[in-house]
């Protein structure tokens, strides 16, 4: 890790693309400024109410089409709730222990009604496996293919939350360049664990409107935050060796 932020070295950032600021400003405005008016609540409390309400919900709807359909209690669906509803568990679990800064601002009312259906998108990838909907058709028999996604899903967790804590404790302690651990080969590890977690509901669905929806929060909110958290990064001693010798997000491809 390098330097405090009072390091003199420390220089001005290298700007970010103008798309990347622009899709910053359109996205802050729409989760935190949006209609304006009052700002009862943090963002934090909006997401933590959706990822708590994974669990029962995919629950609920697993009852509600039991008699209706025998896909609400098929493997695949019984797998898609241990899967998505824990991983809400876990997000939990982490924001109480480390809680992220950026949700920490306050919204909105309708900053917070945006955020809270577009994250109810995330839903929808249960509905189409619980209600029938979907009837997935696997590259791999049914058990081969669960385990994959259980990896992958796994995975993800392990990744995110040992960068989030890492990025959380260390900051803590010392402002700067942070180029090891978790971080040492990859500079967005929180993103890519989030990738795989997703990804691998994704693949549990196996159908193409989970791949729409996670296009658009990757292509527009994840790229986005990256491409501007490495222009601030850039501004530290040791950010282009870093550069140099890690990936972006995938290592040995991205």
């Amino acid at each position: 890790m390098s330097t405090t932020a009072a390091d003199p070295r420390v220089q001005a950032s290298s700007p970010a693309p103008a798309w990347a600021r622009a899709l910053r400003r359109y996205n802050d405005h729409l989760m935190f400024d949006v209609l304006g008016g009052p700002r009862p609540w943090k963002l934090s409390w909006v997401i933590n109410l959706q990822k708590a309400g994974t669990f029962p919900m995919l629950a609920l709807l697993m009852w509600y089409y039991a008699d209706r359909t025998p896909a609400a209690t098929s493997p695949a669906a019984w797998m898609y709730l241990a899967l998505h509803g824990s991983y809400g568990l876990v997000w939990l679990l982490k924001d109480l222990a480390f809680p992220d800064p950026n949700w920490q601002r306050r919204t909105t009312i309708g900053g917070g009604l945006y955020t809270f259906g577009g994250l109810l998108m995330y839903w929808s990838f249960g509905w189409l496996l619980i209600s029938g909907t979907v009837v997935p058709d696997y590259p791999l028999p049914e058990p081969q293919w669960f385990a994959l996604c259980v990896t992958l899903c796994i995975l993800g967790c392990a990744i995110m939350i040992a960068a989030d804590a890492q990025k959380y404790f260390t900051l803590r302690l010392q402002r700067g360049l942070i180029a090891d651990g978790v971080h040492r080969y990859v500079r967005h590890p929180n993103y890519l664990g989030e990738m795989l977690v997703y990804g691998s509901f994704a693949l549990l669905v196996w159908h193409w409107w989970p791949w729409v929806v996670l296009a658009w929060i990757w292509g527009t909110l994840f790229t986005t935050n990256m491409v501007m958290k490495e222009a601030s990064l850039s501004r530290y001693p040791g950010w282009a060796e870093y550069r140099r010798r890690s990936w972006w997000l995938v290592p040995f491809i991205l």
